[in-house]
């Protein structure tokens, strides 16, 4: 559509710019739709702004009996659509037309940085949106309507689609040391176009294996280096002319040391892969290869690094050191970063999906159980812990390595056998495991053939292998405090029904109860997943294919989204207030009478600045197992169930462990006992440390391109620059902006209440 008088008819529009005007002019999509058509489902993504042009436009939602209650007829230039705009949420209406109706339908992707730069109408829309969640907040029928749309999306991570311009590809590469493994997207709807593989790269007998749609075919490529293999690459894909609509190419590397997500490649991000090669000398040469000729292949082209280990990045610290000298994790980066990250979230969002539940909400264990093996404690959609440590070696058993071994043992074979450090290094990655211990093959599948026929040795290394990994599930429970699902994947995980059977056998005291028959003969639906524990069984146990190439388009896709916002943010002048949060205790109305008499309320002492919150003159202890804090204000206003927020060195006094979580997300954290001047209170869980945030308006979320619960990096001014990641957006017409920081954090970066931040970039998008 390029008509940019019809823009300057919508009201909504009247005062944007005319490079603004001429911008939705030509990104907007003008539709005619007859009287009952559908214009936006119920619980489909929501991810258009839409303008009712011409006739009417009816929103109605289902209500019991088949039967629809009509929420709101929508006349020539009304607009929806601006609230998931802001939330992301599903849509949570049936939009169709009335009458036959001209709709302008523009995407969120382009509509937003028109709405970062339009003050009028970031300011116009705010006020919309404010009223909408306002509304919500006092009406139940909305708020369950919302949970209804939610459990509706078939597709809530955007993992079918992924929401790129029409026409634009995504390309994934995997580079070994002798393959390349690569994969074309389309941008929009997620499928695979061209899957391909050449192996023995530089070396005799390099074959090219490749599928485009049509069956698989192969040809020989004798002798060719990993020039040849890309150029090949680009024959099969149909040459370079037909590529030009390839948006970006998605890397796997295996190691990203400290970076929490894919990341678009300039020199600063080659500078750390090159660093991390130390931490991973066999993948990350093999994967710098991949991203040189990929960039001498398709020049201009953004080339994005998807990592293994950036899913655990959350990992808290207490769980990433080794009980070495402090120096060796301060100085040298000696310490846990995992794997197989792209793998284990791919098949957490999956399962949640599955479970109709949001991912924010699960405990999840996911077994990634192939030649290389994991396990991961994903607790509300953080990876917490994993099993593989700072190298590949550590955990499970596995195809030829030896996981978990004591470091005695290994200093008295080396002495022994006077083996050299290469020597040792070879033993423990390619002649041990299950290969070592059956003496067959690393391959589970001979292995349970071997067994199957009466072999001892493949016997005990199947029972190895299985308790390693029960080991690792009851630690893992006890670290998550209890389980919602275990998801095994990859492929023993998916293929090997006596695996999962031993892992899962006499499970019942925690909660999984495996169905044999459904164990035998998992049933995917179009979820893409299959549940294989018997329905009252408290833990769900699922089986879900992982596919890592997908997984890397996705975050690929997502990487290069989120480069408009980021340029956004740094062109923004605007500044955040800091405020440094000190302990403090929010009480239900239950409890504020317990810990200070019947019929008492909170008393205000001073406001804060978040509008309607005050500190009140009351105080309470905090009594943990080990110790007590004293005088710990409580804020006001009530709210529903009571919460303690501390730091970690509270932490220690209390003899406590609490997570870091948001407000009010309370489920699975511990409790402690609050002594008032009245009476005590057991709470039975609240006590969280606060992650850090931002609160914002919706007008300065518009101002801004961002969302509710975006995650974002800020930067911090003073005498030296400080950038703070993880940082999560908060948006609600109630707040005031402000960023919010943990008193020990704020002390250790020497950061005071009053000093000014500003936004860097956003880290990551749900």
């Amino acid at each position: 559509m390029e008509d940019r008088e019809l823009i300057r008819k919508i009201p909504v529009f009247k005062n944007i710019s005319d490079e603004s005007a001429a911008e939705l002019a030509a990104k907007g999509i003008l539709k005619d739709f007859k009287p009952g058509a559908g214009i936006i489902g119920f619980g489909e993504p929501g991810t258009v702004f839409g303008v009712v042009v011409q006739g009417e436009v009816e929103a109605s939602a289902p209500v019991q009996d088949g039967r629809r209650t009509v929420l709101k007829t929508l006349k020539p230039y009304d607009h929806f659509g601006e609230v998931s705009l802001m939330t992301g949420e599903p849509t949570t209406a049936d939009v169709t037309a009335k009458s036959a109706a001209k709709v302008l339908l523009i995407p969120h992707r382009d509509i937003a940085p028109v709405i970062a730069r339009e003050p009028l109408l970031a300011a116009t829309l705010a006020v919309t949106i404010s009223k909408r969640l306002l509304e919500r907040e006092k009406n139940l029928k909305e708020a369950q309507r919302l949970e209804e749309a939610r459990k509706a999306q078939a597709d809530p991570y955007g993992i079918e689609k992924f929401d790129l311009p029409a026409g634009g590809f995504i390309l994934t590469v995997n580079c070994g040391s002798s393959s390349l493994k690569y994969c074309l997207y389309d941008g929009r709807d997620a499928k695979a176009l061209v899957k391909g593989q050449i192996e023995r790269i530089g070396i005799k007998g390099t074959k090219h294996v490749f599928d485009r749609g049509e069956g698989k075919k192969d040809e020989m490529l004798e002798g060719a280096g990993f020039v040849q293999a890309f150029d090949a690459m680009v024959r099969i894909l149909g040459g370079k002319e037909s590529l030009s609509g390839i948006v970006a190419v998605g890397h796997r590397v295996v190691h990203g040391g400290e970076y929490a997500q894919a990341v678009i490649i300039d020199s600063a991000v080659m500078a750390e892969i090159r660093r991390c090669e130390k931490l991973a000398p066999l993948h990350i040469p093999a994967n710098i290869i991949g991203i040189e000729q990929a960039t001498r292949v398709f020049p201009g082209v953004h080339q994005v690094a998807v990592f293994d280990t950036s899913f655990h990045n959350t990992i808290p610290r207490h769980h990433r050191v080794y009980g070495l000298p402090y120096s060796f994790f301060e100085k040298e980066g000696v310490r846990k970063y995992g794997y197989h990250g792209t793998s284990h979230k791919y098949v957490s969002l999956k399962a949640a999906s599955f479970l109709k539940k949001p991912v924010n909400e699960l405990k999840l264990i996911t077994c990634h159980l192939g030649n290389g093996a994991s396990l991961a404690a994903i607790d509300h959609g953080r990876c917490v812990d994993t099993s593989m440590g700072m190298s590949t070696i550590e955990g499970l058993l596995m195809g030829t390595r030896c996981g978990d071994l004591d470091p005695g043992a290994l200093l008295h074979v080396m002495k022994e056998r006077k083996l050299s450090a290469d020597e040792m290094e070879k033993m423990l990655l390619k002649e041990s495991g299950l290969l070592g211990l059956s003496g067959i093959s690393s391959d589970m599948r001979e292995i349970e053939a071997a067994a199957e026929a009466g072999n001892d040795r493949a016997i005990l290394a199947i029972q190895v292998f299985c308790y390693r990994i029960r080991k690792y599930l009851g630690a893992f429970w006890t670290v998550l405090g209890g389980l919602d699902a275990l998801v095994f994947t990859a492929g023993i995980g998916e293929k090997s029904p006596i695996v999962r059977a031993m892992v899962c056998q006499d499970l019942r005291g925690i909660g999984i109860a495996l169905d044999e028959e459904a164990n035998r003969k998992p049933s995917f639906g179009t979820e893409g997943a299959a549940c294989i524990s018997v329905e009252e069984s408290p833990v769900k146990v699922l089986v879900v294919p992982t596919d890592e190439e997908k997984m890397i388009a996705r975050e690929t896709a997502r990487a290069v989204s989120r480069l408009e916002v980021t340029r956004i943010l740094r062109n923004k002048e605007s500044f955040i207030p800091i405020g440094v949060s000190a302990h403090h205790v929010h009480l239900s109305k239950d409890d504020v009478e317990a810990l200070f008499g019947a019929g008492r309320k909170l008393t205000v002492k001073s406001p804060l600045t978040q509008p309607g919150q005050f500190a009140c003159n009351e105080q309470v202890n905090l009594v943990g197992p080990r110790g007590r804090v004293d005088r710990v204000r409580v804020l006001g206003p009530e709210r529903k169930e009571s919460q303690v927020e501390i730091s970690r060195t509270e932490e220690f006094k209390l003899g406590i462990d609490a997570p870091i979580r948001m407000s009010g997300d309370l489920d699975g954290t511990p409790g402690l006992t609050l002594e008032g001047s009245e009476g005590s209170v057991q709470i039975k869980k609240g006590v969280i440390c606060a992650r850090r945030h931002i609160h914002m308006t919706p007008e300065d979320a518009l101002g801004f391109g961002i969302r509710d619960k975006d995650t974002v990096l800020v930067e911090v001014e003073g005498e030296r620059s400080l950038i703070f990641g993880d940082v999560t957006v908060r948006v609600d017409p109630n707040f005031k902006l402000e960023l919010h920081l943990d008193t020990d954090e704020a002390n250790a970066a020497e950061v005071n209440s009053g000093m000014r931040s500003r936004l860097n970039s956003i880290q990551s998008r749900r």
